[in-house]
């Protein structure tokens, strides 16, 4: 099986999505960025419009279009910050 992450998908008004995830694709000012389990620490700006992907044990992914906001990656696990964050259906994120 696969190491887990912890993921926090918060917006300014309430947290949107918490738990655990094989991995964490978002879209950063950057370029568009993988998280898996043991990444080393970073800051990203989310790029806008942005999409953040978290991929779920067995193959499930929820998505998300975010508007402004970073991404930040630490031991712990990853935290999305966004000014707003509405989820997308998974006929859209394909």
């Amino acid at each position: 099986m696969a190491k887990q992450l912890h993921v926090e998908l918060v917006a300014v008004e309430e947290k949107v999505w918490s738990g655990e995830a094989e991995m964490v694709v978002a879209r950063t000012t950057e370029g568009e960025l993988g998280v898996l389990a043991g990444h080393a620490p970073l800051l990203g700006q989310l790029a806008e419009p942005g999409q953040v992907r978290i991929k779920l044990a067995g193959g499930e992914q929820v998505s998300y279009e975010v508007a402004g906001g970073f991404l930040s990656v630490t031991g712990e696990g990853v935290t999305v910050l966004a000014e707003s964050a509405t989820p997308i259906s998974a006929a859209q994120s394909r």
